[in-house]
């Protein structure tokens, strides 16, 4: 196939993931979709706490699997199984009422909905991505983008569609099930992996980029694994994603406890999403024009002064500075996947890539069980200083790792 006709067909693919991405980012809305559990359905704030922590591991536990199954069945049935799981677990969800059981909505949303947009979220990344060996953070960061924006774009209408006496809890959240497997179903009949007659650029660095000196070649991953510096990274972007990802599971709480009215601070969840989505494009464009080091240390240190600024704002009760610290953590938090899928390529190569990724992913396990003892301080001590204070704590520690992370 011509150079042209590759360079036109993988804009087409870009366009279809970031539209796949759109929707399947609405697993991180949880502090919107909690809501009628908690206030309806009389959950404690332990077993949402919970459910979302089960939800990243089986997000990561699905995006592993999901590069396994890939290479047996191919990009197309991965993708539809893919829907299929998220669907039937949205379905499923909308079912529940106050007197299910809690474990019924670990199954259904933490299990089902999780591994399914853990599987797509994979495929759609590793495929996509393939399509632009010369532009790797910025495919990576328009991927990432439409994953974070998906609150901004769904979490308003949820909140609306549940107040919605013709919708409701149940069926709002069928819909929603309907929805991201018809999308993904579509990804699946759409996507395709470059074949060996797609010419396409080759990988380049840019003009201001200090090169590293590491071997380029593909590490397989058991390779991978035996490296010290792919455990100091994995750390460190644990560390930094436990930021973002504590914020995000109590964020419209947190803005209630500055004296934010709830219209707010359901918008401002939809801000955070937003920054979430700018924070991924603009840290692929700088990775790019910098380079790794360069964007990975300037990312942990946004991520410093975010849970710095946020901690000053429950400290003082700040609506305005709580607003800033929500915007930074935004970004900061937006930057880690962008960074976790170009680096994996860059340091480990693009052949074994698909599953390299899906277990660099794995730090969001660890990032959950951070977000889960940031809740659990959060109640032990009634307010929010407690767990920003070892949020704080950790991301110092990630910025001595990350000035570790060299040569693979």
């Amino acid at each position: 196939m011509s150079s042209q006709n590759s360079l036109k067909k993988r804009w087409l693919y870009l366009a279809a993931g970031v539209f796949a991405m759109l929707f399947s980012g609405v697993l991180y809305a949880w502090s919107i979709l909690k809501v009628p559990f908690k206030e309806d359905f009389g959950f404690s704030e332990s077993v949402l706490s919970l459910n979302f922590t089960l939800t990243m591991c089986f997000f990561c536990l699905g995006a592993f699997f999901g590069s396994l199954i890939c290479k047996k069945i191919g990009v197309k049935i991965t993708l539809i199984l893919a829907g299929l799981l998220v669907g039937a677990g949205f379905v499923a969800t909308g079912m529940l009422n106050a007197d299910s059981a809690s474990w019924l909505l670990y199954i259904t949303y933490a299990v089902l909905a999780g591994t399914g947009i853990g599987i797509s979220y994979n495929v759609v990344v590793s495929t996509v991505c393939s399509w632009f060996p010369d532009r790797k953070g910025f495919c990576s960061g328009c991927l990432m983008m439409g994953f974070g924006i998906s609150t901004l774009l769904m979490g308003n209408a949820i909140s609306i569609l549940f107040e919605n006496p013709a919708f409701g809890v149940s069926k709002t959240y069928i819909l929603i099930g309907a929805v991201i497997a018809a999308v993904l179903i579509l990804a699946g009949i759409i996507l395709r992996k470059p074949s060996a007659e797609d010419n396409l650029p080759s990988p380049k660095a840019g003009k201001n980029v200090k090169k590293e000196a590491f071997e380029s070649r593909d590490f397989t991953t058991a390779e991978m694994l035996k490296s010290f510096t792919f455990w100091r990274a994995f750390a460190c972007m644990a560390f930094i994603t436990a930021v973002g990802n504590s914020v995000i599971s109590f964020a419209r709480d947190l803005a209630i406890s500055v004296e934010a009215t709830e219209a707010l601070a359901v918008t401002l969840v939809g801000v955070l999403s937003v920054c979430n989505g700018l924070g991924r494009i603009l840290t692929g464009a700088l990775y790019d024009a910098l380079g790794r080091r360069t964007t990975m240390i300037s990312a942990n240190i946004l991520t410093i002064v975010a849970a710095g600024i946020t901690l000053v704002a429950v400290h003082l009760g700040s609506l305005p500075i709580c607003v800033i610290g929500l915007c930074l953590t935004g970004l900061s938090y937006g930057s880690c996947p962008t960074l976790t899928s170009a680096f994996t390529s860059s340091f480990y190569g693009q052949k074994y890539f698909s599953v390299n990724y899906s277990l660099t992913n794995f730090n969001l396990i660890v990032a959950a069980f951070i977000a889960k003892f940031a809740n659990t301080l959060l109640a032990q001590y009634g307010g929010y200083t407690a767990p920003f204070m070892m949020l704080l704590i950790l991301a110092v520690l990630a910025l001595g790792l990350n000035f570790s992370v060299k040569k693979p």
